[in-house]
């Protein structure tokens, strides 16, 4: 196996599109995002003589904390070429080799890798043995919960939990309630300022306008991104951002104003968000982030996990952002990570 530079859109894209499990994150639309907001990004390929293998987009991360090199929910890999398994094994350990020679030359002080395989005890180990550990936060979700949207939309409701069902009808009866689409980029200011409303009143940092209009501007050029809109008279009150890529819709960014929480506003923007997807022709929508919330009643993002799993769908967990220290540098960066993640509660 080698590692060699993907320069081409078309050949990255249709790599991906053999791919079962994947996410935006390794898309090259995110690829121009991180571009646009951070350093340096690589799209990376690993190559079996002519035969593209696996794909991993690394990002150039430059933060107060420390450099490092990040591998976003990848490296994504199909699961046979000319009728062999490919070893994940194998691929990264060639990509590793690549990622510390990158490293040395940004001066990075260690590699982060944030996977989307399963949890299961030997894709934990392939990590343990090459030397990483677990990181002290996670970076993009690390589980997720996804709903099958092959089904027609009738059935797709009466999968649902009874509750969520009711709440969705009871929010489309209502006049006062109107759902809308938009895919225009000036509209992404009236989403950040909601999302600045609500985070004041439930402290937690928001994303800055420049990172949501770049996103937006990015998956934009292939209308790949919608922003739902849910007003309750004059007043928006729910918006949530969809990307769609690759036969998935990814329930992204969302923010709604609690002094309307009791009309189910959300409810009926997640539905028709879902309907929109079907009609893209997608097979999936990925709520985006999940935990256990009988587990960890506590976390966060107990309630919002709630929220989604009336909707019907599967958990998927994968393994742990995992960190390889390459120098002293990593020390301070774990340390402040840690203090991070006790202050939010995480």
């Amino acid at each position: 196996m080698e590692i060699r530079e993907i320069q081409s859109k078309g050949e990255w894209e249709g790599f991906l599109a053999g791919c079962k499990d994947k996410t935006f994150l390794q898309s090259w639309s995110w690829g121009e995002f991180q571009e646009m907001m951070r350093d340096r990004v690589w799209r990376l390929g690993v190559f079996e003589g002519k035969d593209l293998m696996a794909v991993a987009l690394v990002v150039k991360v430059k933060a107060k904390r420390g450099t490092f090199l990040l591998v976003p929910h990848g490296p994504i890999s199909i699961e046979t070429v000319a009728g062999r398994p490919v070893s994940r094994q194998e691929v990264l350990k060639v990509l590793v080799e690549k990622l510390k020679q990158i490293a040395k030359q940004e001066e990075a002080g260690f590699i982060r890798i944030n996977p989307i395989w399963s949890r299961s005890p030997e894709n934990i180990s392939l990590f343990k043995t090459m030397g990483f550990r677990d990181a002290p936060i996670q970076m993009h979700p690390e589980a997720s919960w996804k709903l099958n949207i092959i089904p027609p939309s009738s059935e797709l409701l009466l999968d649902m939990r009874k509750t969520t069902r009711y709440l969705i009808r009871q929010a489309s009866q209502n006049p006062d309630i109107t759902v809308f689409q938009s895919n225009r980029l000036e509209d992404v200011r009236l989403f950040s300022a909601m999302h600045e409303k609500v985070s004041k009143r439930q402290a937690f940092i928001p994303f800055s306008l420049e990172y949501l209009e770049k996103e937006f501007s990015v998956f934009q050029k292939d209308n790949a991104i919608s922003i739902f809109f849910g007003k309750y008279k004059d007043e928006i009150a729910a918006a949530s951002f969809v990307v769609f890529w690759s036969g998935i819709g990814f329930y992204h960014h969302a923010a709604s104003l609690p002094q309307y929480a009791k009309l189910s506003i959300p409810y009926l923007l997640q539905w028709e968000a879902i309907k929109e997807t079907k009609n893209r022709r997608c097979v999936l929508y990925d709520f985006w982030g999940y935990v256990d919330p009988k587990k960890e009643p506590n976390h966060p993002w107990a309630g919002p996990t709630l929220f989604k799993m009336g909707f019907g769908g599967d958990a998927h967990e994968y393994v742990k952002t995992q960190d390889l220290p390459l120098s002293w540098k990593y020390l301070p960066t774990a340390l402040f990570e840690k203090v991070r993640k006790i202050r939010r509660h995480l």
